[in-house]
């Protein structure tokens, strides 16, 4: 006997989300009301190297920075080298990540004096999960080591665990460590302290980031502890008892 055709209707497509034709992001989650505009006018050249999958991230804060800062651009691209830029960075140029066994780190603090009686400087960061942007630091640091200097922000510490979005208003994705941050927070942290008004910059670029993770916070589903920590838990629990 041969089964019955099934004769019901192909389900429609799923409806695309509306787009904002000025951020790029779903209308839900717009940030236009906060997105500074004009863009800012800075001192630092500010070169964001992204990872070719993080440009298709939808949490990425790169296109933000582009579209709040004039003197912002991005590459994409997994490898800085002399072909990736047009012109050679001057020898003010400073590359952001944390440090390494094998390549430590000035702190931004310790290089506050120094930046501001330099000539304009160079920032170039490395925007990706932070698996890759490990990756496209050590491809890129023979070309770096030429001419930038290796900087971290204040407060970095590999031996704590890094923040979320349940657990602060500015952390978008889990981050791997203490002092970790996106790429957003960390261009405004560096602008707090070299630019003539930066703290004023970074306020506005914090309160961009505080909304844009205020907004994202709408759609995440309750946090359930995980099987093992949950067994740990009650473990414990026992074990007072």
């Amino acid at each position: 006997m041969e089964p019955e055709p099934d004769n019901k209707p192909p389900s429609p497509p799923p409806k695309r989300r509306s787009i904002c034709h000025k951020c790029d992001r779903p209308i839900p989650v717009c940030l236009c009301h906060v997105i500074p505009t004009p863009p800012i006018p800075t001192r630092t050249q500010i070169i964001i190297i992204q990872h070719p999958h993080e440009s298709h991230h939808k949490l990425n804060t790169t296109p933000l920075l582009t579209k709040s800062l004039l003197n912002s651009s991005s590459i994409i691209t997994r490898r800085l080298t002399s072909n990736t830029l047009i012109n050679q960075p001057p020898s003010s140029t400073y590359y952001l990540f944390p440090p390494s066994q094998s390549s430590p780190a000035v702190t931004l603090s310790d290089l506050k004096t120094s930046l501001k009686n330099n000539t304009p400087p160079v920032l170039i960061l490395f925007d990706a999960t932070w698996k890759h942007a490990k990756e496209m630091v050590s491809a890129s640091e023979g070309y770096l080591s030429r001419f930038a200097t290796r900087v971290c922000l204040d407060g970095f510490d590999g031996g704590i665990d890094g923040g979320s979005i349940y657990d602060s208003d500015l952390v978008l994705r889990k981050e791997p460590c203490g002092g970790c941050v996106s790429t957003l927070e960390a261009v405004a942290r560096w602008l707090g302290v070299v630019e003539e008004n930066g703290l004023e910059i970074e306020d506005r670029l914090v309160g961009l980031l505080k909304e844009m993770v205020r907004l994202q916070a709408q759609f995440l589903k309750p946090m359930r502890p995980r099987p093992k920590l949950l067994k740990k838990s009650k473990q414990i629990e026992q074990a007072k008892r």
